[in-house]
């Protein structure tokens, strides 16, 4: 009787596929034999240690008086498809996919210049880091700048996607409205299996399912199915080479079945939005007026290790540069004397924890 050759994997098992899909633009080594694509977003990569590891289910919890978990979501969706991974889209709206029209379009990089806060000590610091950096990996052969940006683009959230990126791409959008789980369910199986078995694709693919729990869904009245397929979709993805990630109203969830939820996610992440008029924020945040929420991050994936990723700030300021990217930044107390001197700044991991505002990296 032949044995089953199939590969079980857990979080303490390596990803056979780790070394050739490293190589393929896109995809990002990292530690313990773990492999990242990228979330969209520069900066909120670099905070999570490279981005979203390969296996992982990443629940972002949504802001019930803003749709900020939109922009995640539109960054997330438009750099799979910049790299041509399979994308699987489920909302509850009529016509999921009129959302792709409103997925943003990669900036130019000659326009793509990182924003830069720093003070003079700051700029100091960073160009011997990286000085250093370089010379690193130009001893590996190649420029880091060049591998970087193959990995991750910076968008423009004011100009869509053009259709040269989404013509011919592994698309499936499904609409959540009077859907069943068993059908939601059999979308992503299949979805999954599909490109799993496609040697021309080297991703299993990218799920990503808006407003999971909404009222407007088939399923909403049914807390312990939604935990159930939120437990089999997390095993379905750890099966195959694909990443999937859920924003939930958490607000509309009872406080036992939230913390399930929160429970289940591989990498845990929060969106609020800020009050048009916070007189004690003001007061207390620089670059407040600047701000457009906070992002929080609850936990990190952990993949093949038990060591957990200790980061040095936990929630991050939202902000637009030049009205049209999304940057994440340390939060920094406003100076109590009012004086034009730099603030004591939180750290956190694209940040030196030194008094003399952000060092970022």
């Amino acid at each position: 009787m032949a044995m089953s050759t199939k590969v079980r994997t857990s979080s303490f098992s390596r990803n056979p596929m780790a070394g050739p899909i490293s190589k393929v633009p896109g995809f990002k080594p990292g530690p313990n034999g773990v492999v990242f694509v990228s979330s969209g977003i520069p900066d909120l990569d670099r905070i999570l240690g490279g981005g979203f590891a390969l296996g992982s289910l990443i629940m972002v919890m949504e802001d019930p008086e803003a749709p900020h978990h939109m922009l995640l979501l539109r960054n997330y969706m438009a750099q799979g498809l910049m790299h041509n991974q399979p994308l699987l889209y489920a909302s509850p709206s009529k016509d999921p996919k009129g959302f792709l029209g409103t997925l943003p379009n990669p900036i130019p990089p000659k326009d793509d210049k990182p924003h830069d806060h720093g003070t003079e000590q700051d700029k100091d610091l960073r160009i011997a880091w990286q000085y250093k950096k370089y010379s690193r990996e130009s001893l590996q052969g190649h420029d880091i700048r060049d591998s970087d940006h193959e990995y991750c683009n910076t968008f423009d959230l004011r100009k869509p996607l053009e259709r040269q990126f989404l013509a011919g791409k592994h698309i499936d959008c499904v609409s959540t409205l009077d859907l069943t789980l068993d059908i939601l369910h059999q979308r992503c199986s299949t979805f999954l299996a599909q490109n799993s078995s496609d040697s021309s694709i080297s991703c299993a693919g990218r799920i990503a399912i808006q407003s999971f729990c909404a009222p407007q869904c088939g399923y909403f009245d049914k807390d312990w199915d939604m935990l159930a397929f939120v437990t089999a979709l997390k095993r379905m993805v750890r099966e195959s080479n694909a990443v999937a990630v859920i924003t939930f109203p958490h607000s509309l969830l009872s406080s036992s079945f939230s913390k399930r939820w929160q429970h289940f996610a591989d990498t845990l992440i929060s969106v609020k939005a800020i009050a048009d008029e916070d007189k004690e924020l003001e007061q207390l945040l620089t670059g407040y007026k600047e701000m457009v929420g906070f992002l929080g991050i609850h936990k990190v994936a952990r993949i093949n290790t038990q060591v957990p990723l200790v980061l040095e700030a936990s929630t991050f300021s939202i902000k637009l540069h030049k009205r049209r990217s999304l940057v994440f930044e340390c939060l920094n107390q406003a100076p109590i004397d009012g004086s034009s001197g730099a603030s004591y700044g939180t750290s956190s991991s694209c940040s030196a924890s030194a008094k003399q505002g952000s060092l970022d990296f």
